[in-house]
Parts: structure tokens; sequence; C-alpha cells
């Protein structure tokens, strides 16, 4: 696993795991947000790092 990705994951886990402590999801509901909070990290990153080296 590379350097980003590792930080993405990272970066995901945190987020969700803060949004558990304010009560703002569920545990339960763990699964299917860390997808969507990693998939948008993951497609936010990866498109910053893509117009990066097209510029």
């Amino acid at each position: 696993m590379g350097n980003i990705d590792e930080q993405i994951l990272r970066a995901s886990k945190e987020i969700v795991v803060k949004f558990i402590e304010t009560g703002r999801i569920s545990p339960t509901a763990f699964p299917e947000m860390f997808k969507n909070v990693y998939n948008t990290i993951e497609e936010t990153v990866k498109k910053s790092e893509k117009e990066k080296h097209n510029q």
C-alpha cells in the first residue's frame, strides 16, 4: 500500500471515529459511512494529484 493510500485510510478512519464520538452516526453505521468517507477522500486526493501532473 502506498503512502498516499495509507494517509487516505488513516484520515477516513479518524473522520468516521470523530463522527461516532460526537453522535453524528452510530457505531453500527461504521462500515457504510467508512466506505463513503474513504471514497470521497480518495477521489479528491487522486483528482488533485492528477491535476498537478497535468500542469
